[in-house]
Parts: structure tokens; sequence; C-alpha cells
């Protein structure tokens, strides 16, 4: 069904989704935001383990505030249920135009704009912001499958009477390493956290660590497997799929021989939080110029060694199509004023994404590509 014509539709209502619209009803234009969840801010609330505490995280070097007052975390840090509230009032309040359930499938040149495709109904507009985040998990890299192993924590009482295992070095992986942990603690339960990370530097943020300090301080069981990879993964004697991590402590230099150690844990007490990827394969469907990362892996195709190549104000190659937020993160490829491109990072941030909104949506203003 046709929907009319907005002078932009915002895919995806996350933190970068929602800062857009809001620029956009400030600046008198019309717009919409589709949202395939039922909800604000659904990449936020799967990703955060239940009870996690949000900060107003402000990336390394930044000393500007919150481009949009309404959407900043409090000071104090408070429950991601707490911030989701303050979210959705904050929608309310502006009275933003958003429509759920609505999951992009294309994005079709359709006169002097384009039409943005869902399953049920087509939108047109003169300009798309694309903000639909970066849910691809990256590949665990073992033998076997790896189906059981899960991605989030959907239910943390699961994990309580288990002895779990977190995989990954960042800032995903201690927040659940920390809220398993305190939940057992609360609950008298016995069973450690394991928190393995295939090299030897565990990579997180200062208020990501003080919370973890906090629970060891309080007595958390956490257990940490530095330089622990993930080999191989098998159904053991009594049908239960299992997972193996190996360490490599010592190496006899004299006839190459590696002395290993390792653990096996049932694929369902297992959580790996390694990062995830952006939409590649989208990105190259919708014709988006993406170029290989520097430093990359070499592999011809490589979804992690694509960036997407972008101007100043977050616009792709194709004129009025932008990219903001988890969707472009970690890394982004910038195009210079003297036509050079230059890698540049990105953090999958609240702020960086409201930021992108603001910077996307400035950009559609100045380019005039708006109004009537």
């Amino acid at each position: 069904m046709e929907k009319g014509k907005y002078d932009v539709v915002i895919v995806g209502a996350g933190p970068g989704g929602v800062a857009a619209g809001i620029r956009a009803a400030e600046a008198g234009m019309s717009y919409v935001i589709l949202e395939k969840g039922k909800g604000v801010f659904q990449g936020v609330i799967d990703s955060f383990p239940r009870g996690k505490a949000v900060y107003p995280t402000i990336p390394k070097g930044v000393d500007k505030p919150f481009p949009i007052q309404c959407l900043e975390p409090p000071k104090d840090k408070v429950p991601v249920e707490k911030y989701i509230d303050q979210i959705e009032k904050a929608v309310q309040s502006q009275k933003l135009n958003i429509v759920y359930n609505e999951s992009f499938e294309n994005l079709e040149e359709g006169g002097d704009g384009y039409v943005v495709k869902t399953e049920d109904n087509d939108y047109a507009a003169k300009n798309v912001i694309l903000a639909f985040g970066s849910n691809i998990p990256n590949d665990l890299g073992i033998y076997g499958e790896a189906k059981a192993v899960a991605r989030k924590l959907d239910n943390l009482e699961e994990y309580i009477w288990l002895t779990a295992l977190v995989i990954g070095g960042g800032n995903a992986a201690a927040d659940i390493v920390a809220a398993l942990s305190k939940a057992k603690r609360e609950a008298v339960s016995p069973m450690p956290v394991y928190w393995a990370h295939r090299k030897e530097m565990f990579r997180i943020n200062k208020d990501t660590a003080r919370d973890l300090g906090e629970e060891l301080l309080l007595g958390g069981q956490i257990r940490i497997l530095q330089g622990a990879i993930p080999k191989i993964g098998e159904v053991d004697a009594e049908g239960i799929d299992r997972l193996y991590l190996y360490q490599t402590p010592n190496r006899d230099k004299h006839n190459d021989v590696f002395m290993y150690q390792g653990m096996s844990f049932p694929m369902k007490n297992v959580i790996a939080c390694i990062g995830s990827q952006g939409p590649a394969e989208v990105f190259n469907q919708l014709n988006l110029k993406q170029v290989a990362r520097e430093g990359g892996s070499g592999k011809s195709g490589s979804a992690s060694d694509l960036l997407l190549l972008l101007d100043e104000s977050l616009q792709t190659n194709r004129k009025g199509v932008y990219a903001i937020g988890g969707a472009i993160s970690p890394s982004i490829m910038e195009i210079q004023e003297d036509g050079a491109f230059q890698q540049k990072k990105h953090p999958n941030l609240i702020y960086t994404a409201i930021e992108d909104g603001v910077i996307a949506m400035d950009g559609v203003i100045a380019s005039g590509q708006a109004g009537g």
C-alpha cells in the first residue's frame, strides 16, 4: 500500500532513528520512522541484560554534551528499563510519527526520490536514513555446529544454577558476566561464571569496569580465562552438545610441541558476545559503496572487512541516502574534502548514534532536498 510521500523516511527507532525524527520535527519536515519491533530502542532492550545500568557514556576526546538532551541517560546510573521508560515518555511528548512492526525489505528509486518497501507498504521519500543497527553476529569460528550457543542474555534465571560461560572481551560480555554473577550471588548459587576471551587483554570502558569491580568486591564468583580459544563443538556420549575451549600455556621450543589445557561446557550454558557486523549484504543489495578496511583479514568478500563509504554528513554514494548508528560501527570509510578516503573509528554508543541522527538530518536540511 502506498503511504504518501515524505521529506525523509527513517528506518529504525533506535537512538539514531529517534534523534533524527526529533530533529526532523524541529525543522518542520515531513517524516516517518519505521521500526520492525514493537517499541522504541528495541536493539538496546535486546542487547542490555535486565537491570543493567545505563550511563551517559561520551566517546574519549569528545567534550560536547548530548546533542538531544531528552535522550541522554541520567548522570546517576539507572537500570536499562528505567532509561527506556524515559525514552518512551520523550517519544510521546514529542509526538513522533513512528510505525511499528514494519520490517524493511528494500529501497528503490522512484520519482524524484526513493521508495522504501516493507512487507505490506511502500513509503515514498526524498531522503532515507538507514538506522537499523548492527545485528549480524560474528562467526564463532569453531568446527561443528554451535546453534545452541546463545548470542545474548534472554532469560537470566536459566543460568543461575548452571556453570555459565561467557565468551568475549568487550563491554557486552562484561555486562552479562556482571549480571549473571549478581543473580547467582543473590540466589546463593554456588555455580560460577567463567569469562573467556581468545586474547590476553580484555577491553572494557570505565563504567562497565566499575560495575564488574563492584560485583567482584561483593563476592561474585567470576573466573577469568585468558587466551582461551573455542576450538570445536561435539556431541558427547550422553548426547549433549558441548563447546571445548583450549589454552596454550607452554610451548616446547625444541620440538614444536604445544601443551594444551582445556575445558568443556554444554552449549546451552554458553553465551557468545563476540561482536556483530554491519549489514554489509544489505548495503550491497542497496548498491551502497563499501571499501575494504585497513588491516583486514584479506578474505575476499568478508563482511567484517568492508566499511561503508560516507561523506561528513554520513551520506552514502547514493544522494539522499544516509546511514547511521550501529549499522556503520565500529569503523567507516570517510570521504575527505580532497576526495581521498580515510578510515575512521565509529564507536557503537548511544551517544554516537544520537549524534549521527542529528548530523544526517542536518545534512538533509543543508542539501535542500526537503520541503514541498
